[in-house]
């Protein structure tokens, strides 16, 4: 026969079991993956077949990000996005159950990849110079003002959730190794440094919010186009996956994101 007092510490262990209450599991996070082709993951040659010519791909940094973190992806990026087609096409996904968002925009508004073409010909046939100058000018007179009208409409969709602006790497390392390609190193240095002048528009922009930004500049150096490993395509077949990040540059790209989402 038990003892009273084995009895009496039995009952009470079985008070503090009804007691105690049940352990909370957090509900996974929403989140919401905005922007262009760097967002969407057009150069990893793998796509969503439904996504059509937005070319989202399973290689994305948010789709990477979205598996780590265990939040539920709405990925709306698109291929070609300028920030009017964000905030036509994909700002809607954005709501009060938003918890958290990614946002790549800006290198279409200042056609990023029309200069590219441009640059890319002979210098006896193309004008980069022109072309660069103007789309400088985008960065600094243009875009500014998208992106501030943008990030206020992502603040007021979802004014708690967690945002994070996402930047553009420097597509060279100071060579040109492709066939077909003519660019100087003084055309690569005024890309690079053009790519560096969005950045600083897009981050004095996600600032101005009070979203963080994530620049992509070190870590990407030596590993542009031509470089060892290579993260960016160079010229490639099909030519849209060409100056897009490859497998490995979406997969630096979420190491990059994830801290920040």
């Amino acid at each position: 026969m038990k003892s009273i007092a084995s009895l009496l510490s039995a009952a009470a262990l079985g008070a503090v079991v009804l007691l105690s209450p049940g352990v909370a599991h957090a509900a996974s996070p929403n989140y919401v993956a905005l922007g262009d082709s760097y967002a969407s993951g057009v150069g990893t040659r793998t796509y969503i077949s439904s996504s059509g010519s937005c070319q989202r791909s399973t290689k994305a940094y948010s789709y990477i990000d979205a598996a780590r973190i265990g939040a539920n992806l709405t990925f709306v990026a698109c291929s070609g996005a300028k920030v009017a087609d964000v905030t036509a096409n994909q700002l809607p996904s954005v709501t009060s159950s938003t918890n958290i968002v990614s946002v790549q925009v800006g290198g279409n508004d200042a056609g990023f990849s029309s200069v590219i073409t441009e640059c890319a010909k002979p210098s006896w046939l193309g004008d980069c110079t022109s072309a660069v100058a103007n789309a400088q000018a985008i960065i600094n007179n243009t875009l500014p003002g998208r992106l501030n009208t943008l990030y206020s409409s992502i603040k007021s969709r979802a004014s708690s959730a967690q945002v994070a602006v996402v930047g553009y790497p420097r597509l060279f390392n100071g060579t040109d190794c492709n066939a077909g390609t003519f660019f100087s190193p003084d055309e690569m240095t005024k890309l690079n440094a053009t790519a560096d002048l969005l950045n600083s528009k897009v981050a004095a922009s996600a600032s101005a919010a009070g979203f963080s930004f994530v620049n992509p500049t070190t870590k990407f150096i030596g590993h542009s186009v031509c470089g060892s490993p290579e993260w960016l395509n160079g010229l490639s077949n099909p030519v849209s996956e060409s100056y897009h990040p490859n497998v490995t540059g979406q997969a630096a790209f979420a190491d990059l994101v994830q801290p920040a989402l």
